[in-house]
């Protein structure tokens, strides 16, 4: 608990002291250090300040400064032992363990184990590797993309080391602390809200030059630091020279040669991470904290804004004086915007512009563009001093320029971008084929196991029809969406999705989205939710919201099972990779009228400038790409144990009830309720060529998409046939035919179903992802709603094109 939180005569031992810089230096230096027994004597009438007791004084804190001190008392440690005992000694023991009875050794113990507990914040440049340390040290599987905006919200994660525990937190990559960007500010909003223990700030060693400018600000910002020089392998085989410890003390900041896709130097890492949070870095000059000379005037200006800032009650808990006075010179408009809160908001934001005045006077640039030289020429003195020199032994980017001379190239670019999807599909069909049919005669037999050995009754229709019908119509599709995923996560990993965002951006800009938008549009084949929240890297809020609106239509893999399901049932396996290119290529173009209509009419506002870094192509191993296979993988059948399931048992209920045993199958779906509902809401999609169960299935595809085809499933379920699948899936796509056929639907309907299910209503989850990154549900219901007009109206001009032609 916070010592704030310590009621007046309680005891407690300190775990430890947070805040930064010259606060948390005064604070340990009044005696508030690990181990210590605080009391507390005296509370103010306004509880402000507060008088406690420790090391044999007396001394006052505000309430402020007493909320960045954590301690454990008595209490917590009654509770955490009895949290140990097993269930059947707690209450016996409960006198034992009361807060009366805690001795000084066992709140000493509490106060040690609790101080072994370090938040750590990974910072770093976008493709730096920070996620690669996150997954190696704490073994969550997230995901890694090479190219900017893979990690949109702060990853947590848990590892150990030699007795400690690590709180690891993967921030979004960013190139700096600026407001320029939505993950710029949310890197510094968590840094200055949440005040990590010590901060990794994980650096390309690469590409130093470009990396320590975002350094230079984090030591503006007076925080524990620790730098990882990573992917250090790459520079030793290029021959680059460099001092570490020499460019480290510069600095004032340890900086440890690291490579985290084998795990070389991260134990150092760690270990000099526990020294920094005990204490234990001594008079090592590696430690110092230091000011980066910004020149004569910027300085002054610097230490006129400090002089009042600190007058400002709570704001060194949060801030560092000279990082916020550097923002404002810079002209930041969120450290302002905070300044516009204190009382001598005017006098401070006067000095800012004189300072700055004087600024432009003397070097004739704008402050913050003062700021930023001052900062590069102290990376490239340091850097000089260090010894850095770039070798030439190997060009890592050898490689990267061969195979971009040929990738990017403006005749066969787009060309090759096609090519690689059709190859994806093909082989999402081929390769997926065999280990489909294994699963598909594994649901028969269980089929008829049920179909044998169970009483005739509702609950053996439920479990024939509804579950193995329902959900095993999904299930079977598990081996095409790993491989799919495999194709995604390789390029991905590899870089390539970044080169397909700079082939289209010449395209897409013409037509109104362009550049960084097209990154969430990717990643939107695999799910639109994540894909939703990528585009909060995107800096224009036009450019985020035509975005978000667009999105709905790239085929997620959630509808992957229709598509296969229907493809497979209509139309011959040569031209089933085409059919479903042509649903990704027709997703795409879509997406790219409705930007544009969307932008010249509905969203107004200026777009930012396309900026995206092409990193080198670092070939993934097969270790990783199987991982991330296989974590989508196990989504996926999670899904199928829970909204997948309910699903199906609920559309079966619909099309069990009210039951009659006298009618045929055909009679009683009719008269059943979804029969009743489909027959009502048929006439809406006459126009399209669907029939009653094509309109159900598309009704409950409005939860997820996956439930069309568990619905199609159910409502075309057949227990003789799934009884008898020994055939494997040619001859299911057979029975399936008849059984749509026999129901009106022809290759044209289906494949107008196919643009339906692509391009109308985003399942749930994407509506709420929407809602909550535009903070309104205007936003969200418009996107449901202008989607399935949309949809609508292709569908039923490509059906009625369709009877003309045919």
């Amino acid at each position: 608990m916070k010592l704030s939180e310590l009621k007046t005569g309680k005891k407690g031992v300190i775990v430890k002291v947070m805040g930064h810089g010259g606060f948390r230096k005064r604070i340990v230096e009044m005696g508030f250090i690990k181990g210590k027994k605080v009391e507390v004597l005296l509370n103010a009438p306004l509880h402000d300040p507060v008088k406690y007791r420790i090391m044999g004084y007396e001394v006052s804190l505000r309430h402020s400064e007493a909320d960045m001190i954590e301690v454990v008392t008595p209490d917590e440690v009654a509770k955490a032992e009895q949290t140990q005992l097993r269930p059947d000694e707690t209450e016996a023991n409960t006198q034992d363990a009361c807060p009366d009875t805690t001795t000084d050794l066992q709140l000493e113990n509490e106060a040690i184990r609790k101080s072994h507990d370090i938040s750590v914040a990974l910072v770093g440049n976008p493709n730096c590797g920070k996620t690669s340390l996150f997954n190696f040290a704490s073994g969550a599987h997230e995901r890694v993309g090479n190219y900017s905006g893979v990690t949109v919200d702060a990853k947590e994660g848990i590892a150990q080391f030699e007795g400690y525990t690590f709180h690891l937190v993967d921030l979004p990559g960013t190139y700096s602390l600026s407001a320029y960007s939505p993950e710029e500010l949310y890197v510094r909003r968590q840094i200055i809200d949440k005040t990590p223990d010590v901060i990794i700030n994980v650096i390309d060693a690469s590409n130093l030059e470009r990396n320590l400018y975002l350094t230079t600000q984090l030591i503006d910002m007076h925080v524990r630091m620790v730098c990882a020089l990573n992917m250090f392998d790459e520079t030793e085989a290029r021959g680059d020279q460099v001092d570490c410890d020499h460019l480290g003390r510069l600095f004032g900041v340890p900086m440890i040669p690291t490579v985290f896709t084998t795990g070389r130097g991260v134990d150092q890492l760690f270990r000099t991470i526990i020294n920094m949070y005990e204490g234990n870095e001594g008079d090592d000059p590696h430690y110092r904290h230091i000011h980066i000379n910004h020149g004569h005037e910027i300085e002054h200006g610097i230490e006129e804004i400090q002089e009042h800032l600190k007058k400002a009650p709570n704001l060194r808990q949060r801030y560092s004086t000279r990082y916020l006075a550097i923002k404002l010179l810079e002209n930041d408009k969120d450290a302002e915007q905070y300044i516009r809160t204190l009382p001598d908001a005017d006098e401070i934001l006067r000095h800012r512009d004189e300072a700055a005045a004087r600024v432009k006077e003397e070097t004739g640039d704008d402050s913050e563009t003062a700021i930023m030289d001052a900062k590069y020429g102290f990376i490239n003195g340091a850097l000089q001093e260090a010894g850095y020199m770039p070798g030439h032994k190997k060009d890592t980017y050898q490689v990267t320029h061969v195979i971009d001379s040929i990738i990017t190239n403006r005749f066969v670019g787009f060309p090759i971008f096609i090519l690689l999807l059709f190859v994806m599909f093909c082989a999402t069909f081929l390769l997926g084929q065999v280990p489909m049919d294994w699963i598909d005669s594994g649901i028969g037999w269980l089929g008829q196991m049920v179909g044998q050995h169970m009483p005739e009754g509702p609950l053996k229709d439920m479990l024939a029809d509804g579950v193995i019908g329902g959900v095993g119509a999904v299930i079977v599709f598990l081996p095409q969406i790993l491989i799919l995923y495999f194709f995604i996560s390789y390029m991905e990993d590899s870089g390539y999705m970044a080169r397909a965002a700079f082939i289209m951006d010449r395209l897409m800009h013409k037509m109104g989205l362009h550049g960084k938008s097209f990154i969430p549009l990717i990643m939107g084949f695999g799910c639109n939710v994540p894909a939703v929240m990528a585009t909060r890297t995107i800096e224009s809020r036009r450019s985020r919201l035509v975005t978000m609106l667009i999105l709905p239509m790239m085929s997620c893999s959630a509808r992957l099972p229709i598509y296969i399901m229907i493809t497979g049932t209509f139309f011959a396996v040569r031209y089933q990779s085409l059919v479903m290119l042509s649903l990704y290529l027709i997703g795409i173009a879509m997406s790219v009228v409705a930007s544009r209509i969307l932008c010249r009419f509905v969203v107004k506002g200026e777009d930012t400038p396309f900026v995206m870094e092409l990193p080198p192509y670092r070939f993934p191993t097969w270790k990783a790409i199987g991982r991330h296979t296989w974590e989508k993988g196990k989504q996926y059948l999670r899904k199928m144990g829970g909204i997948i399931l309910v699903a199906s048992i609920v559309v079966w209920a619909l099309g069990y009830f009210p039951h009659n045993d006298q009618l045929t199958e055909q009679q009683q779906q009719e008269q059943s309720y979804i029969g009743r509902i489909g027959k009502t809401i048929e006439p809406v999609f006459m126009p399209q060529g669907f029939n009653w169960k094509l309109d159900m299935g598309l009704v409950a595809g409005v939860g997820a998409k996956e439930i069309v085809a568990s619905t199609l499933g159910v409502l075309y379920a057949n227990s003789e046939d799934m009884a008898d699948d020994s055939d494997g899936n040619a001859h299911k796509y057979q029975v399936q035919h008849q059984l749509m056929s026999a129901d009106g639907v022809t290759p044209l309907s289906a494949y107008c179903f196919l643009l339906f299910v692509l391009l109308y209503f985003p399942c749930i989850a994407t509506i709420a992802a929407i809602k909550s990154e535009t903070g309104s549900w205007r936003w969200a219901l418009f996107a449901a709603g202008y989607t399935t007009v949309v949809a609508w109206c292709v569908s039923a001009a490509v059906y009625q094109i369709g009877l003309l032609i045919g």
